[in-house]
């Protein structure tokens, strides 16, 4: 494995982990503002999440193409 190649796949897992990271925060926020339930509706609430989480599901894919990318140009 050259070092370009390891290289983008750390990037596509570093990816990977941040998407993780901004799902797994997104529901922990959710959970979290469930006990102010009528300031966090007035202030977004679920579309905020699924936004955030959305976003994150993107990352997340942009990571595992990135490393599919890399695995099938060998």
């Amino acid at each position: 494995m050259s070092g370009q190649e390891a290289a983008g796949i750390g990037l596509g897992l570093l990816a990977l982990l941040l998407g993780a990271g901004g799902i797994a925060a997104a529901i922990r926020t959710r959970r979290r503002r469930a006990e102010i339930a009528v300031t966090y509706g007035a202030t977004g609430g679920i579309v905020y999440t699924v936004v955030q989480a959305g976003c994150s599901g993107v990352l997340m894919l942009g990571g595992i193409g990135l490393i599919l990318l890399v695995v099938l140009a060998k």
